[in-house]
Parts: C-alpha cells; sequence; structure tokens
C-alpha cells in the first residue's frame, strides 16, 4: 500500500483479458505496429490488416490473456467498426507524429466516434499512440498534452517506432496495465480526487485493518497491512518517510505516530494522481474488491460443501477472530454492544444485518444491549441456520485476510452426518436443534424467551414486529459448553414442513391450566414422532396456574409412561427472577444421544449448583469446570475404561468429586480472607492427596 514495486504481483481475477483495438487513418503504421510487436522485426511487406492476434498468457507482464485487433478502411465496413469499438476493453487511437492531419484526426474524428459507441458510465480506456518517431527529431508532446487534459479516458500517450522496435513492448504494457487497473473507477480527473465508491471501499479497508480499532494505522498494523497486499513488509525508513509525506500535505493525516483515515485515503490519491493506480488496485482486490468496487461474488461465497444430514459450525479460529471483533468494538468493556458500538461494528457492512429481532433472540443485559455471549449465540445461529449468510458477513469482516486464511470457509466445520453420530452413540457437535411444538397459547414463546433468562413480566414488553421464533443460549453437557438452539414451530398441524421436523430434540409444551391444549401434543407426537429415533419431551408450561384435567383419553403422566418419554416437566416463568435453567439443560443433554456410564456422574455433579468465584461476567468456564474438562480427569476417565474398574472405585471417585464440588459452592470472596477457610482447605488438600494417591495406585496397579 505505501510502496509499490513493479516486482510486487497483483491479485487478477482468472476471467480478466486484455482485448486492444487499434484503429487509425491510413498509412500512420499501426499494422506494422502489432507485427514488429509479435515477430520481433519490422516486416517487408504489410498488409492492409493484420489477423486478430493473441497473446498468451505467460509471456505477457500482468499473466493474462491479450487478444489484439487492427483495424482497415479499406476492408471493414463502418459496422464492423462499431462492433469492434463496443468490444474493446482498451482502444489505441494511433497517430503519425510526422502527420500532423493525422494529430488532427484523433480529436476531430476518433474520439467522438468512440464516445458515440460506448455506454458513458463506462467508457473505455483510451491510449494514444504516435509511430514514427524515428523520422522526426522533435517530440509531438507539445501538441498531445492539451488533447490528454480535455478528455480524461485518455490514460497516456506513448511515443514509439515500429521500424526501431521502439517502446513497442512498453505500448502494450500500458495497454494491459489501463485494461486491468483503469483510472476511470477511482478517479475524477475535473474533481481531482478520488471516486465515492472508491473512498467507501478504502475506508472499509481501513477499518477492517485498524485492528485495535483506534481510528488509527500504527507501525504494527500499517507492516500487517503491507504485507498482506503486497508481501513484503516496509523497512522502519521507508515508513518514516512515508508518514512525513502525508504529515507535510495533510495537518491530520498523521496522529500518535499512526496513519489516520484522511493520511490513508490522501496516500492512494497521490498514488493515483502519479500513476500509479496499480498500487491502489492491488489493495483492492486484495480485499476483494472487482472492477466495479463491488465484492466479488467468490470472496463472498467461497466453495462450501455440505452433505445431507450434516450441519455447519463455527470452529475455534473464527471464534477466536469474533471475540477479537467484539473486544475491539466494546469500547466500554461493559461485555455488551451498546447501540452505537453495534453500528460501529457493522459500519463495514454494505447494510445491516441485525435487526430488531436479535435482541430476543440471544442473551441481552438490563438495558437490552446484546452481551458477548448473545453474540457469539448469534453468529452461531447464522451459521448453523444459513452459513452462506454467515460466509458473506465473514467476508465483510475480513476473516480470510486479518486470520491470514485461505477463504471465509476456513472457519467453517462441516460436521459429521448424525446417522453416524447415533451409531456410534458419540458426537463432536456443539449446536444442538431442538424444536418446540405447541397449540396457540400454549406457552411456546414464553419458553423460548425463558431460556434468554426473561421472565414473564419481562416478555410482556417485547413487541410483536421484534417477536423472535428462534432462542440460543449455551448449556452444560457433561462438563463442556454446548449450544442449544430452540425453534418454534407454527402450529399449523396439516402443513409441517421437512424442516420442522429436521431437529435433535423435540419439544412438546401443553398449558397445564387449559384442558384442551395437551391433545396437540399427543397428536404431533403420534404422527410425526413415534417411530423416529429423535427424542420428544414434555413440557407442562404454565406450572404456576391450577392444573386442569386434559380432555385426552389419558393423563399427560400415561402417555408419556405408554411412548417410553421422560414424564412431564413442570415449567414455569411467572416468576421473580430470572426462570429456571435446568430443563435446558436436559434437553440438550438429551439431544447429545447416549453416553457411556462415566459421562453420566459427571453430568451428576455438574448439575451441583456451582457458583462461579470469578468476578468477571463474561468468564465462560468456572473453576469447577476448567476442573472437570481438565486433562488430570480426562486420562482418568479413560484408564477406568481401560481397567474396568469396579462400582466401588466409581463410588469413591463420585464422593471425592462431588465433595470438591461442594466445598467450592460454599466458598466467598469473604471466606476468602478467613483462618477457618484456609483449615477447611488444608483439611481438603490433605484428602485430596491421600484419594489421589490411592487411585493412582489402583489404576497402574500392575494387572
Amino acid at each position: 500500500m505505501l510502496r509499490s514495486t513493479e516486482e510486487s504481483v497483483s491479485f487478477v481475477p482468472n476471467s480478466h483479458s486484455s482485448r486492444l483495438f487499434l484503429p487509425s487513418t491510413a498509412k500512420v503504421g499501426k499494422t506494422s505496429l502489432i507485427m514488429s510487436l509479435v515477430s520481433e522485426e519490422f516486416p517487408d511487406v504489410v498488409p492492409y490488416r493484420a489477423e486478430e492476434i493473441t497473446i498468451p498468457a505467460d509471456v505477457t507482464p500482468e499473466r493474462v490473456p491479450t487478444h489484439i485487433v487492427d483495424y482497415s478502411e479499406a476492408e471493414q465496413t463502418d459496422e464492423q467498426l462499431f462492433q469492434e469499438i463496443s468490444k474493446a476493453n482498451v482502444i489505441c487511437i494511433v497517430y503519425s507524429v510526422n502527420n500532423k492531419k493525422s494529430i488532427e484526426k484523433v480529436t476531430s474524428h476518433w474520439i467522438p466516434l468512440i464516445t458515440e459507441n460506448t455506454d458513458k458510465d463506462s467508457r473505455v480506456p483510451l491510449i494514444l499512440v504516435g509511430n514514427k518517431s524515428d523520422l522526426v527529431e522533435h517530440s509531438s508532446m507539445e501538441t498531445i498534452l492539451p488533447i490528454m487534459n480535455q478528455y480524461s479516458e485518455i490514460e497516456t500517450c506513448v511515443e514509439c517506432s515500429a521500424k526501431n522496435l521502439k517502446n513497442i513492448s512498453e505500448l502494450f504494457y500500458y495497454a494491459q496495465k489501463a485494461v486491468l487497473h483503469p483510472t476511470g473507477p477511482l478517479y475524477c480527473p475535473e474533481k481531482k480526487d478520488m471516486k465515492p465508491l472508491c473512498v467507501k471501499a478504502l475506508t472499509r479497508i481501513f477499518k477492517v485493518s485498524d485492528l485495535d480499532n483506534d481510528g488509527i494505522l500504527n507501525d504494527n498494523e500499517l507492516n500487517f497491512f503491507q504485507r498482506t497486499c503486497f508481501n513484503t513488509p516496509l523497512e522502519p525508513q521507508a515508513l518514516e518517510d512515508v508518514k512525513n509525506v502525508v504529515r507535510k500535505n495533510l495537518s491530520d493525516g498523521v496522529c500518535d505516530n499512526g496513519l489516520t483515515l484522511k493520511g490513508f485515503l490522501f496516500l492512494h490519491t497521490l498514488f493515483i494522481q502519479r500513476g500509479r493506480h496499480e498500487t491502489t488496485w492491488t489493495v483492492l482486490r486484495r480485499f476483494g474488491y472487482d472492477d466495479d468496487l463491488e465484492l466479488n461474488q467468490d470472496y463472498l461465497f467461497p466453495p462450501l460443501k455440505v452433505p445431507p444430514g450434516c450441519t455447519t459450525e463455527l470452529n475455534h479460529n473464527a471464534y477466536l477472530f469474533l471475540q477479537s471483533v467484539f473486544d475491539k468494538h466494546d469500547k466500554d468493556r461493559d461485555c455488551a454492544l451498546s447501540p452505537e458500538e453495534l453500528g460501529d461494528l457493522f459500519d463495514v457492512f454494505p447494510y445491516m444485518p441485525w435487526g430488531p429481532d436479535v435482541n430476543n433472540t440471544v442473551c441481552t443485559n438490563d438495558q437490552g444491549w446484546i452481551t458477548y455471549q448473545g453474540y457469539l449465540s448469534q453468529w452461531t445461529l447464522t451459521t448453523y441456520l444459513d452459513v452462506q449468510r454467515c460466509l458473506e458477513y465473514l467476508g465483510y469482516l475480513g476473516y480470510s485476510i486479518v486470520a491470514e486464511q485461505e477463504s471465509h470457509a476456513a472457519g467453517i466445520t462441516v460436521t459429521r452426518d448424525k446417522k453416524i453420530d447415533l451409531q456410534k452413540k458419540q458426537t463432536q457437535r456443539s449446536v444442538f436443534r431442538c424444536n418446540v411444538f405447541g397449540d396457540i397459547g400454549s406457552g411456546k414463546s414464553g419458553f423460548l424467551q425463558a431460556f434468554l433468562g426473561s421472565n414473564l413480566m419481562r416478555q410482556k414488553n417485547i413487541r410483536e414486529e421484534h417477536r423472535s421464533y428462534y432462542a440460543i443460549s449455551t448449556t452444560y453437557v457433561y462438563g463442556q459448553e454446548k449450544y442449544l438452539l430452540l425453534h418454534e414451530v407454527f402450529p399449523d398441524f396439516d402443513y409441517l414442513s421437512d424442516a420442522d421436523l429436521a431437529c435433535d430434540i423435540v419439544c412438546l409444551v401443553y398449558d397445564v391450566s387449559n384442558p384442551y391444549s395437551f391433545e396437540y401434543c399427543a397428536k404431533v407426537f403420534k404422527q410425526y414422532f413415534m417411530d423416529s429415533k429423535t427424542p420428544c419431551m414434555m413440557i407442562a408450561a404454565k406450572s404456576d396456574l391450577p392444573e386442569i384435567k386434559q380432555m385426552y383419553g389419558c393423563s399427560p403422566l400415561e402417555f408419556c409412561r405408554r411412548h417410553k418419554m421422560p414424564p412431564p416437566q413442570s415449567f414455569t416463568c411467572n416468576t421473580a427472577a430470572g426462570p429456571n435453567r435446568d430443563i435446558y439443560t436436559k434437553l440438550t443433554t438429551m439431544s447429545s444421544s447416549a453416553m457411556d456410564h462415566l459421562n453420566k456422574l459427571f453430568f451428576f455433579l455438574c448439575h451441583a449448583r456451582l457458583r462461579c468465584m470469578c468476578t468477571c461476567n463474561r468468564c465462560t468456564f468456572c473453576l469447577c469446570q476448567n476442573f472437570l474438562n481438565s486433562e488430570l480427569l480426562q486420562t482418568v476417565r479413560a484408564k477406568l475404561y481401560a481397567v474396568k474398574i469396579s462400582v466401588s472405585l466409581f463410588t469413591v471417585l463420585r464422593i471425592y468429586l462431588f465433595g470438591l464440588l461442594l466445598f467450592n459452592r460454599h466458598v466467598s470472596q469473604a471466606d476468602l480472607k478467613s483462618s477457618t477457610f484456609w483449615l477447611r482447605a488444608s483439611v481438603g488438600a490433605t484428602v485430596f492427596a491421600v484419594l489421589g494417591f490411592a487411585m493412582y495406585r489402583v489404576l497402574l496397579k500392575p494387572r
């Protein structure tokens, strides 16, 4: 960006090719120019018109194929001339430096003719070619410069000689450059400034490159940017020279020894004005822009194959990137994004991707702002439901560039087929979908909102147009963090689609105070899920109200027994505090398929009510969860399998771990200052050592 060399390799889409058209009056030597380029010698016999010539990509400086098209007034019609003008990528108007009439005809005939036959919004670039420079001692540039100033579509002028082979290669190099790095989309000569679309694109590039979001590109960010675009860093002195140029010309172009947005835009304006617009094009194309300064579809939507039965999730690297994006925009460090901070985050998007319904889809704070956990949950939801849209969003944020990946698809994990998970009775998936069925008024919406911590009073403030049919947050299953996605299915029994039925677990909600509510759940289960392998759970909603006998052939409890379902789970969101979340953990556990005996033990331990000792409200794993996920306990579990340990040792392990968790449960910040606490801690440590040594002897004892 700051310094471009001829060796810098530009990103050029494979679809690019150059079509050079050479119109001119007779006897100015244009056909000789073409033949001299191809044969590298002046031809003895020159025809009226040379046949179309294609120069392969591997012998051109810009590595793109070049088609050279000649024109002859004697052999071709005006209609053919107009067709060639409309197909050309660049037009080289040839004149003879020793023929004033051919120079005059450039403005009196050729430029007006070309203007009439090209689109005004996408004018084809022009190059003036002065041939036969070997016949004169003076230059024609004094006559040509006023013409170049008058017509903005003229890229440059080259004086050459077909006979002496002077500047022949340069002529076609500039012609290619005019095609691949056109000035037109970038710069307005009349205003002597960059065009709005170019400014918009470079502004997004600046914000993506501003990794700490302080409005300044410091030396580290500038060097990262330079390596990204040109595969080479800048020397410290070269970096200072660039900043000095900006300081000299722009008072607010450098701040705190870093480049501001104004300074960044000024540099690119300077490059374009000095004829180095290939530098700006290299930057634009590296960040995904096409010739129309729109983000390329191949950049936004890289290929990603998702076989049937598989789902899509963000991988660890993508979550780290999204976390860094959150951190750099959470300026007040309150672990939530205010409307202003969220708007700043999405300023690099062409539109606002999240609507008001998102605030009722993920967790928010008391002010209704999306929390850190809610932010990651929404990204997880988008990836699961519409991975192409997620790829598009990652493209706007510049994931592949900042994370130094080949494409945004590198941030996506495609899970294996669910059928394989069921066969192996284990899964690596992190997102589980629960479709929620129930009749109108049964309490489905309340069930979804309760998952996000909203009680009934808070739910009453939700406007109908901001209502969401999805809710997603995290739960813990066997000590591991998982995402549970709840989807409220519209209660039209006769029009349930495949998407309505595709899920990991089914939740059937009925209103205990409505005698006709359970019937809908029973019908849905019998018609769609009775013979499927999808686990189902019955939810007895509004359990704070008096329970009324359901007008159905059997009670909900008896129905569940007959169909080998868990008994109906009582639930209410009419509480003073946030609703109980235990039921959601049970749902996630059921959907994550059958697990082994020791995992069930861990599940039991995880359900002891633990209070995190961390003071940070965005802590994902507390001390206890880290312990349960530790490599030590994973090793112990593997050893237990290997030696097929007896039930008695299971009991010892259960007592030991459960005691440790209960010990942690009652620890507070005040306890840390108490001598009694430290006495208890010493005793606990002793017990830990004794039990640990005993387990070690048992596990490693030769058999």
